[in-house]
């Protein structure tokens, strides 16, 4: 898949920002007033910046409010109702917090598993497609809500339950590369059960079907060289999940721990640049790209 960065985006920082609003959801004892205001803005920032990130992805982006119409059959009209949703009860918890010193917890506890449904209903937008293998397997879900939840801790300050998940993302993160790079051989898509030929005889291409690109190569088509990729892996898990927890294993300060967040941040957006870089599409096939 073409590696385009405004879903790379959309789903790095929408991940972090709804994760934090979990952590401040759930909180016992939340923050009040100016402390409660930078948490909020923060948590925002990230999650309405990365929604409207993803807008930039649409052929039509002035048509966005029609993906809430189909919630039925549709993962990302259910994502997109999980994060009004959320940001709506989210929003109103927090006025109580910043202006009134005052924690309206059933709006928190809504608005935290709205954030988990949000986080959620994104990743099942990549699970659910049956023509990327690399995608559509169980570990999917599990890396998306294992990277929210370790980077809104970490946002949130909360260092011991941020180690330990982060240590959990990044073991899930090698989990779903190893079981990604057999992905496409393990579901058994040929030439013949791309085209839908199979059973007509023996399937293989005689020509190119295209002398130039087009949208389908442009888009469903991105070929990393494997030595590129490894160094991208080594990349993503240092600066996501190594040194954010060994700078929170050391005697905290704001200095460090704004160090952590900007390097597990980094390190997000290169194992996220990889997750869709490397996913393969069927169509590869029909164009000979696999």
């Amino acid at each position: 898949m073409h590696p385009a960065p405004s879903v790379i985006i959309f789903t790095t920082f929408s991940g972090l920002g709804f994760g934090l609003l979990f952590w401040l959801g759930i909180d016992p004892t939340p923050p009040t007033g100016w402390v409660a205001f930078v948490f909020w803005l923060i948590a925002y920032a990230m999650a309405v910046g990365g929604l409207l990130s993803s807008t930039f992805h649409l052929g039509h982006p002035e048509r966005f409010l029609k993906a809430f119409s189909q919630w039925r059959s549709s993962w990302l009209s259910r994502e997109g109702i999980a994060a009004v949703t959320t940001l709506v009860a989210m929003g109103l918890y927090g006025l109580g917090l910043v202006f009134f010193g005052s924690a309206w917890q059933p709006l928190g506890w809504l608005g935290a598993l709205g954030a988990l449904a949000t986080v959620f209903t994104t990743s099942m937008i990549y699970t659910q497609m049956k023509t990327i293998p690399r995608w559509n397997m169980n570990l999917t879900p599990a890396m998306f809500m294992s990277y929210a939840l370790a980077g809104g801790a970490l946002l949130k300050g909360n260092i011991t339950i941020a180690i330990v998940l982060l240590a959990i993302a990044g073991v899930v993160q090698v989990f779903t590369w190893v079981k990604g790079d057999k992905a496409f051989e393990n579901s058994g898509t040929t030439m013949a059960t791309a085209t839908g030929l199979g059973n007509i005889g023996s399937v293989r291409a005689f020509e190119p079907p295209h002398t130039g690109t087009n949208y389908l190569m442009r888009e469903f088509i991105h070929v990393v060289a494997r030595k590129h990729s490894q160094k991208l892996r080594i990349i993503g898990v240092a600066l996501g999940i190594v040194i954010p927890v060994v700078l929170l294993l050391l005697p905290i300060g704001h200095w460090i721990a704004l160090i952590a967040v900007a390097s597990h941040i980094a390190g997000v957006l290169a194992s996220r640049w990889l997750f869709f870089a490397e996913a393969e599409h069927v169509v590869g096939l029909y164009y000979g790209k696999r």
